[in-house]
């Protein structure tokens, strides 16, 4: 008895639904996109964890910091979402 497994033929639905498929755009800018200059207001936020750490871990690896990376997402958020 052979365990191997052949991809060729997907089910219909599958490749239908593969078909009518719909390219989505990233909703979020690359890292290196992150890092800009704009005029700043101080806040105080709480934010998860896990995404503290990883900005925090991708800005030390690239000598950066984390805080405007982090802006930069937001922003992107509100140019796409918020100025409509």
């Amino acid at each position: 008895m052979s365990n191997t497994i052949n991809y060729t033929d997907a089910p219909s639905d599958i490749d239908e639904a593969l078909d009518n498929a719909t390219i989505v755009s990233d909703l979020l800018p690359s890292p290196k996109e992150l890092i800009m200059r704009s005029e700043k207001e101080k806040i105080t936020i709480s934010v998860d964890k896990r995404s503290l750490e990883l900005y925090k871990e991708y800005a030390k690896k690239h000598n950066t910091k984390y805080q405007p990376m982090i802006n930069g997402v937001l922003s992107s958020y509100a140019d796409r979402f918020l100025n409509k």
